[in-house]
């Protein structure tokens, strides 16, 4: 016998699976490393910026190089100059004149025809100001101006004299100096280039004055 039942089919297939996906953190990873480079590099630059700005107008090292300041400093010593004030007398339109007996650093230039460098930066004391006359005779120096009309030797009469007493000062000198000059010696007369050779320093030569001795580690001193 014919069996007329109805046959049903159930169709149980299963949905196809959504393909699997992936994400992918190598431009992130691109990107991060990027803005490390950028950031390191503004970091670098911003250093060297600032590094520049403090040596031009606040403070740099220098190193003594020869005789003309000894005894008191000696060749190879490295020193801390200061610059501020000679930023703020330049910013103001003023010019620089630092404290008799200090020791400065400054550019001078026809240098060539002593044997050196044509233009070198030197270190010396500052032994006369503007508008002092200064007489050097007989191995000493003195100085005459309005307060002191019967004249004076720095040399014997400042601290720094008294703590290196000097040398006999060769030379046979009677100037005057002009609203922007200052006279320099070395502390060592007998072997110093300067302003009994060169003449007087104008005072937009400066660069600095010395404010530490740094090295040798055992002779740190401040001036």
């Amino acid at each position: 016998m014919e069996d007329n039942s109805d046959i049903s089919i159930s169709n149980n297939k299963t949905p196809p699976a959504k393909p699997m996906t992936y994400s992918s953190n190598k431009p992130k990873r691109h990107h991060t490393r990027v803005a490390d480079i950028l950031s390191t590099f503004f970091v670098i630059v911003a250093a060297l910026a600032l590094a520049l700005l403090l040596i031009t107008f606040v403070f740099q090292s220098y190193q003594v190089d020869g005789p003309s300041m000894q005894n008191t400093l000696q060749n190879n010593d490295r020193l801390i100059v200061w610059k501020v004030p000679r930023t703020i007398a330049r910013i103001t339109g003023h010019a620089y004149v630092p404290n008799r007996g200090d020791i400065i650093v400054f550019n001078e230039s026809g240098l060539a025809v002593y044997g050196q460098a044509n233009t070198k930066q030197l270190v010396k004391r500052v032994i006369g100001l503007p508008g002092d006359r200064v007489v050097i005779k007989n191995g000493s120096i003195m100085i005459y101006n309005k307060q002191h009309t019967n004249g004076f030797d720095p040399d014997t009469t400042l601290p720094y004299g008294k703590a290196h007493p000097l040398p006999y000062t060769e030379g046979t000198i009677d100037l005057t100096l002009g609203k922007n000059q200052i006279y320099v010696c070395g502390d060592n007369r007998t072997d110093s280039l300067d302003s009994r050779a060169f003449g007087p320093v104008n005072v937009n030569q400066i660069i600095g004055k010395l404010v530490i001795r740094i090295y040798p580690f055992n002779t740190i001193e401040a001036f």
